[in-house]
């Protein structure tokens, strides 16, 4: 465990100088919802209906890119290689870049919330549960980051990954027509994607005053997702790239 914190440490402190990074991990959501706000402004309604999606995809595909870019840099840098080489065990390392990472996102939910709701207005019964679930989406576009970096060799190559991982999800989620209408295979494919769930919670949270069951479903499926993803990531991870 001393490892695997003085891990996440190094990583806080490595990204707190990147200024840029920091920049668009906590700033570039409340900015792309402010804009989607009133590129709608005439339609306050569908801000409010859709907002609480985008809560959870921004940050979502956000914590995938930098999550992703950066292992694969660590790799590239020799990092990673000089790290194995001490005591440090793979999935300790890969434990201790996802709590640094799920820090940053957990931040960087917080803030895009609090701005949606309380400064943009989003109008919303529970608004802790919004927070929750924009939350767990960042950790796992952090988890899948994290997996997905072990295919790259390349910082390019990581940025490559995101029409494969995040596009599909983004159009069968369900945010661009519900998923009960999308044709049979779709929707099977659909249900193996765990934005779908993040998707169907923010829906149901809009409406509905406190978690119910099928919220408390799509919340176990999401974090079951992030271990998945961060366990799968300890396996594939690559000393250094070929």
């Amino acid at each position: 465990m001393t490892r695997t914190l003085a891990t996440s440490r190094r990583v806080l402190q490595q990204l707190s100088h990147d200024r840029r990074s920091v920049a668009l991990i906590i700033v570039l959501p409340s900015v792309l919802l402010l804009l989607f706000k009133y590129v709608y402004d005439g339609s306050p309604m569908v801000f409010d209906r859709i907002g609480p999606q985008m809560l959870g995809i921004f940050p979502f595909t956000i914590m995938f890119l930098i999550t992703s870019v950066t292992m694969v840099r660590e790799r590239t840098s020799g990092t990673l290689e000089r790290l194995l080489t001490t005591p440090l065990k793979r999935g300790e390392l890969i434990v201790g870049y996802g709590l640094a990472f799920g820090l940053a996102a957990l931040i960087q939910s917080v803030v895009s919330s609090t701005v949606a709701i309380w400064v943009l207005g989003m109008d919303v019964r529970t608004p802790w549960v919004i927070v929750l679930f924009a939350v767990v989406d960042a950790v796992l576009g952090t988890a899948l980051g994290l997996l997905m970096s072990a295919f790259a060799v390349t910082e390019f190559q990581a940025v490559q990954f995101m029409p494969l991982i995040v596009i599909p999800q983004l159009l069968l989620c369900g945010l661009l027509t519900p998923r009960d209408s999308m044709t049979d295979v779709l929707y099977w494919i659909s249900t193996l994607m765990p934005l779908s769930y993040a998707t169907d919670a923010f829906s149901r949270a809009v409406f509905t005053a406190n978690m119910d069951s099928e919220m408390w479903i799509d919340l176990a499926v999401l974090v079951g997702s992030c271990v998945a993803a961060i366990a799968l990531a300890s396996l594939t991870l690559k000393r250094r790239t070929p």
